[in-house]
Parts: structure tokens; C-alpha cells; sequence
């Protein structure tokens, strides 16, 4: 037995909703990074940053905060207006994915597959190099929105694109 259009409709309604507020939520990340990028981008900001770093009173057993200090260290504050453009840049896009899903627009289901699909190869290698359960968990929500999306826009479509 088929399930009437409406109903249908309803639950792919649903998904594309719950993964455009996935890109909601990651849009709003990514301008924070970038708010932060800039601010890191004044030297004295950027210095603050690593001594307060290098004087934090945790427990340190895997020595990621002295990574981090390296890491900020060997960039200067002159590589964060870098890392602040390239965050809003993924912020825009993400938002353009996020609000045409909401919408509800063809466009936004392929752009979102074209998007999503091309950094699965990169997310797959991170994954393989350097293992870790969030690299896991991306992936395969990734693949899913991948996978859910070309189901959707494959389908035929009652509205506008």
C-alpha cells in the first residue's frame, strides 16, 4: 500500500527542516570562528591569547594545549584574517544550503548533494590519518545527508524551484 503524496511530502518536509537547522547551527559556528579569527588578528589580542594558554593551571596529560600554543605560535596573528575570510566563506555557503532546505527549493537539494558530497573524499582521508570518533561521526552524517538528498531531489516535485 502507498502512503498518500501528503504524508510523504510531510516526512520529507521534516528531513530537509532538521538538516537545514544542521546548517543553521554551522553556520552560526562558522561566524563565531571568524568573529574570533579577526579579533586574534590584533597582536595583542592574539598574545593574550597564548599566555593565558601557557598559564592555565589544567591538567594537561595528552599535551594539546602545548600543541595549540606551538601551533598558534607558528602562524602569528597575521594568518587569522585568513582563517576568518575562509570561515565566512563556508558560512555563506552554509547558510545558502541551510536556507533553501528550509525553503524547500530543488536547487538547494543538489547544491546541497554537490557541496556536502565533494569534502566526503577529504573527510575519508582526515579519518584515515588522523582517527578520531568525531572524524567518524561527521562522515557518515555527512554521507547520510548525501544519500537522503539524492533520494529527495530524484523524486518528482510538486514545487516551485
Amino acid at each position: 500500500m502507498t502512503k498518500p503524496v501528503s504524508e510523504i511530502e510531510a516526512r520529507h518536509s521534516f528531513g530537509l527542516r532538521v538538516i537545514a537547522i544542521y546548517k543553521a547551527i554551522k553556520t552560526v559556528c562558522l561566524i563565531f570562528v571568524a568573529f574570533v579569527a579577526f579579533g586574534l588578528h590584533k597582536a595583542e589580542n592574539f598574545d593574550r591569547l597564548v599566555h593565558t594558554l601557557e598559564h592555565l593551571s589544567l591538567q594537561d596529560s595528552s599535551g594539546m594545549r602545548w600543541r595549540l600554543v606551538g601551533l598558534l605560535q607558528e602562524w602569528g596573528p597575521s594568518k587569522f584574517i585568513a582563517v576568518g575570510i575562509v570561515a565566512l566563506a563556508y558560512a555563506a555557503i552554509f547558510a545558502t544550503e541551510g536556507t533553501g532546505l528550509w525553503l524547500r527549493k530543488h536547487w538547494a537539494e543538489w547544491f546541497t548533494v554537490i557541496a556536502t558530497g565533494s569534502l566526503i573524499p577529504v573527510e575519508v582521508y582526515e579519518v584515515f590519518h588522523k582517527f578520531n570518533w568525531l572524524k567518524v561521526g561527521a562522515l557518515i552524517g555527512n554521507v547520510v545527508i548525501v544519500v537522503y538528498l539524492i533520494r529527495i531531489a530524484m523524486q518528482p516535485h510538486k514545487r516551485t524551484t
